[in-house]
């Protein structure tokens, strides 16, 4: 059985001139990333823009994810949607190319507890053999309730991925099902503290670049060295602050081009930096420690 634990970047999607799947970034992406011992790989979701993408796309973003990896480390690929049907379509591919596990977050315009619950039931259910998450973003649905619905129906639930910063909401999750459940927490800027709730590792976008920073936090967590812990926090938030000033979605981009991989424009509703912006945040960049947090 799979193991679901440690850092897993929330994988970019590098996209191409006509706005389609990138292979050959999306290939180096990969191997960049590998070449870290990251432990795992999320694929297709907020940080991929799968919900922005059509579903020939996202396959295709499976199946070269998928045969690079070439079974090295889990992958979970992320298959929400807002038409019922091409997220079933999504998850029974991901099985039948070897994804170790999928995901989908609380999807757009499901806005009752009993609507998420009975997505949440029927797609599990399109893959009862594949390890299920449920991606917890939706700050107008109690997630407590929901997984706890979840708990009694549907039985390849495996976990949750939760981002947000309530600890406390996050620890209710982890203690459901007898604490058994695999909880991933999602925001960068907190790992740390979800390293110290218990979590089973992190999913997450600067991941894609500077994973050993938070591979870092959780090796210091775990040694008892909180200290230390908050230190590298704190080096790794004043890179992600730089880059939310100028615009995360396009700052994302242009740091992984920075470091060698072209990834592309981000897709709509995401806007590319400006001149201007680009040239901002290597300035705010050399401000920070994020040469020595890549290289890690």
């Amino acid at each position: 059985m799979t193991t679901f634990k440690g850092i897993y970047p929330a994988l970019v999607t590098p996209s191409d001139a006509a706005g389609g799947v990138s292979v050959p970034a999306l290939e180096a992406l990969v191997d960049y990333l590998l070449a870290k011992n990251i432990d795992g790989l999320y694929i297709g979701g907020t940080t991929g823009e799968g919900i922005y993408m059509s579903v020939p796309d996202r396959q295709l973003l499976a199946e070269v994810v998928l045969k690079r990896v070439n079974g090295r480390i889990p992958v979970i690929v992320h298959v929400a949607a807002v038409a019922f049907a091409d997220a079933q379509a999504l998850a029974r591919h991901a099985a039948a190319h070897g994804a170790q596990g999928f995901a989908s977050i609380m999807p757009p315009m499901y806005n009752s507890a009993a609507s998420v619950i009975a997505y949440y039931q029927a797609l599990a259910a399109s893959v009862p053999e594949l390890p299920f998450f449920s991606y917890i973003l939706n700050p107008h649905i109690d997630p407590v309730t929901v997984m706890r619905a979840l708990q009694q129906s549907v039985p390849n639930l495996i976990g949750a991925k939760y981002t947000g910063p309530n600890m406390y909401e996050m620890r209710q999750i982890m203690d459901l099902n007898d604490g058994k459940w695999v909880v991933f927490a999602g925001m960068d800027e907190q790992c740390v503290y979800g390293a110290m709730m218990g979590v089973d590792g992190a999913i997450g976008s600067t991941l894609n670049f500077m994973p050993g920073a938070y591979r870092a936090i959780q090796q210091a967590v775990a040694r008892g060295d909180m200290s230390a812990a908050q230190s590298m926090q704190l080096r790794a938030n004043r890179v992600t602050a730089a880059m939310i000033e100028v615009g995360f979605n396009g700052a994302l981009r242009e740091v992984l081009r920075l470091i060698g991989i072209e990834c592309g424009d981000p897709r709509l509703p995401g806007l590319p930096l400006s001149a201007d912006a680009k040239a901002a945040l290597r300035r705010n960049l050399e401000a920070t420690d994020f040469a020595e947090l890549v290289a890690l």
